[in-house]
């Protein structure tokens, strides 16, 4: 039983993934595409990391996960601010609806 749901979280996970990646290739302009990545990437990660979790055998391979989760949050936020500074710097101006 832990299996299956371990293996249904992470196949929610790859969901996630799979909407940033659709969202990278479909949206208009840099920072929608900065959004979707980031959003879907970290919510899809969190659900592989739960499912991991939840069949690890023992309580260090848990901490690692969270460890690994949370870092990739922190760089996932400090590279989208650095790649929309950059593009506000160049001036790149958001897209908007006509």
């Amino acid at each position: 039983m832990i299996e299956i749901c371990g293996a249904f979280l992470v196949s929610i996970g790859v969901l996630f993934f799979l909407s940033g990646t659709i969202g990278l290739l479909r949206l208009p302009d840099i920072y929608t595409r900065l959004h979707a990545l980031t959003k879907a990437d970290n919510v899809g990660l969190g659900f592989v990391v739960l499912g991991l979790a939840i069949q690890a055998t023992s309580w260090s391979e848990v901490i690692r996960l969270v460890l690994i989760w949370f870092l990739v949050l922190l760089a996932s936020a400090i590279s989208c601010h650095l790649v929309a500074d950059a593009a506000l710097r160049r001036n790149i101006k958001p897209w908007r609806k006509r």
